[in-house]
Order: structure tokens, then C-alpha cells, then sequence
């Protein structure tokens, strides 16, 4: 897998097994960019989808596990990224947690799970991502939440760690110019969520009810924005995308 001339763009996913991660994973891979998949528990469906991905071009997609709550995996990730085709050109922070905290029964442990995996990871693998990527002029997408601007109840914790990354987006895309372009996708109401944070019909039918465009949205949309910011948003850096059909506008 070591090849000294790769032409096409290396990207290194976190959370790219499943969901709107893999989604993202298939989207850039179909426009000719080598993938790096990384997961924690999602070892079936990353694997999965790698040997699916190399199936169609072959040496295009690789696979990487770290458990990215644990600082001392975070600059690991990103060197083995980077010896697999020798380059990596973007980072797409998507992996997240997505638990329910409610206020007065908050502990430090939860505190700590959220922050650590939805903020502090995302930061140190950009820092150590970034010697990397300004060799060829690359680029950051952060994969936010339009909560970052408008808090969900009985969600405080997810909702601060995600205002946090949207500030880290901001703040490392002019640390960070004119060298590497730190963007962000926000999505709004596009896969719903699962388990013990699953919303019963009625609620789903509010929150559509909320949304101009009067639909769910699709991974696919999400992906397909963050290939236009990695592709061909060539001038714009620390902005915040909002995908969400105008779930904002109602507040």
C-alpha cells in the first residue's frame, strides 16, 4: 500500500463505518479520492465497507481503529494516516456521541465522554494533521450540529461540545490560513437518532413540521456538502454549512 507517486487526494474520515460517515467515506471515494476509514465499535461495517470500496478501485480505501477518547491515541491516528499512501490532504472530523444529559443528574464521567470525543478529539487531530495537510494545501471539515446554535432540552453537554467545535472551526481556519482550510458541515434533522435516544412518531412528525422544505434530509446531502467544501470551496475557510432545509429559520 505504500506507493511513492499517489495523485489522488488521501482523506481520513473518523467514525466512517456507519451512518452519515460512511456515507461520506462512499461520496468521496466515488470521486477519486484514496479513504482512510476510521471506527472504534464499528469494526463489521467499516471492514465492510472497505473491502467494498477496493472491490471498485483497487489500494483506494485503508482502515484504522482508535478509540478516540483516549488522548494518547490521537497523533497515532494521524501518522499512520499519513504512511499508508504517504500524504494526507483532508480530515473530516465526523465521529460523535450523541447522549442524553439531563441537568442535575449530570456526571464528570459524562461530562468527559461527550467533550472528549465531539471537541478535544476533533482539535489534536487537526493539530497533528496539520504539518500534513499544508504540505498540499488542504482542508478541515468539521461535522458540526445545527444545536451548536440552538440548544436541544435535556441535551446540554452535546449541544456545548458542538457550540465548542464550531468555534474551533472558526478559530483554527485563521490559525491555521492561508496554508490549510478549516471548514464545517452543520446537518439538521437527516438520520434519527437510536436506541435509548429513539423519538416516537409524533415527535418525529413536530420536528418535519419545523423544516421549510417539509422532508427529512439524507447522508447523502451531507457527503456531498462535504465534498464541495473539500473539492471545490477553494476561497472560503471558517465557515459553518447548515444542511438542515431551513430547520434554522424557526429558532
Amino acid at each position: 500500500m505504500h506507493k511513492k507517486f499517489i495523485k489522488a487526494k488521501v482523506v481520513l474520515i473518523t467514525g466512517a463505518g456507519r451512518r452519515v460517515g460512511a456515507e461520506i467515506t462512499r461520496v468521496l471515494h466515488e470521486q477519486g479520492m484514496n479513504v482512510i476509514l476510521h471506527y472504534n465499535f464499528s469494526e463489521k461495517e467499516a471492514k465492510k465497507l472497505c473491502t467494498a470500496l477496493n472491490k471498485k478501485r483497487q489500494n483506494s480505501a485503508a482502515i484504522l481503529a482508535a478509540d478516540l477518547s483516549v488522548h494518547a491515541n490521537l497523533d497515532p491516528l494521524i501518522q499512520q494516516s499519513v504512511k499508508i499512501w504517504g500524504r494526507l490532504d483532508a480530515l473530516v472530523n465526523n465521529a460523535s456521541v450523541f447522549n442524553k444529559t439531563e441537568i442535575g443528574d449530570i456526571s464528570n464521567v459524562e461530562w468527559d465522554d461527550l467533550l472528549n470525543i465531539n471537541l478535544k478529539a476533533p482539535f489534536f487531530l487537526a493539530q497533528a494533521a496539520f504539518p500534513h495537510l499544508a504540505r498540499h494545501q488542504g482542508c478541515i471539515v468539521n461535522i458540526i450540529d445545527i444545536h451548536a446554535e440552538r440548544p436541544m432540552r435535556d441535551y446540554p453537554v452535546y449541544c456545548i461540545s458542538k457550540a465548542g467545535l464550531q468555534m474551533m472551526t472558526k478559530t483554527l481556519a485563521r490559525e491555521f490560513g492561508p496554508d490549510v482550510r478549516v471548514n464545517a458541515v452543520s446537518p439538521g434533522q437527516v438520520i434519527w437518532p437510536e436506541g435509548e435516544n429513539e423519538l416516537s412518531s409524533v415527535l418525529k412528525h413536530k420536528i418535519i413540521d419545523r423544516i421549510p422544505m417539509q422532508r427529512q434530509g439524507s447522508p447523502n446531502e451531507i457527503a456531498k456538502a462535504v465534498s464541495f467544501l473539500i473539492s471545490d470551496a477553494t476561497y472560503i475557510t471558517g465557515h459553518d454549512l447548515a444542511v438542515d432545509g431551513g430547520r434554522l429559520l424557526f429558532g
